[in-house]
């Protein structure tokens, strides 16, 4: 059972740092942004930010997935959203 709170401990990191990362993308190009020196380089990072959210999401829910799976549940589904978790 040890290893269990190891998954979880582990899903809720990657869910922090997924969470976070877009946002300090989005940080860096509102920095880029408002001191004007490379306002195409400012939108192709807020593109990657959404593409992060997007791509996090999925791996959220495989990670999820696959703890639930470890832990002995057979039924576990693939089929959650996980959105609410990146404030989609």
């Amino acid at each position: 059972m040890e290893e269990d709170n190891v998954l979880d401990e582990l899903l809720r990191n990657i869910a922090a740092l997924l969470n976070e990362y877009p946002k300090a993308i989005e940080r860096r190009a509102a920095a880029i942004h408002s001191s004007g020196k490379d306002p195409e380089l400012a939108e192709k990072l807020i593109k990657a930010a959404d593409t992060m959210r997007d791509s996090g999401n999925l791996y959220l829910t495989w990670a999820k997935h696959f703890a639930a799976q470890a832990e002995g549940n057979t039924d576990a589904s693939s089929d959650e959203d996980e959105t609410d978790d990146f404030g989609i």
